[in-house]
């Protein structure tokens, strides 16, 4: 399943790890593509990564804390709350 499938059924360990594997696959098989076509993933990134190397993505992680007007962090740490914080280092730029 795609990492946008199983985000929203985190809710304790096993499901945790599932939605990491989903998402360590599917950054596996974008960089497989991106290098395959570097010319057609110049600003974005294949499978919609935002963020290819480690430090771009932990930055967009971070702004999982960033209060917005429709996102509030939870205050105590979850597996749901984990598994949104990587989500974002995917999805924000």
């Amino acid at each position: 399943m795609k990492p946008e499938d199983l985000i929203d059924q985190v809710n304790d360990r096993d499901s945790f790890i599932a939605f990491v594997n989903a998402l360590a696959e599917e950054r596996e098989d974008a960089a497989r593509i991106e290098k395959e076509n570097p010319d057609t993933y110049v600003l974005d990134g294949a499978h919609n990564w935002k963020n290819a190397d480690i430090a771009s993505y932990l930055w967009a992680c971070l702004d999982y804390f960033t209060d917005k007007p429709l996102h509030k962090p939870d205050a105590e740490p979850n597996w749901r709350m984990f598994a949104e914080f990587l989500w974002c280092g995917k999805i924000i730029e």
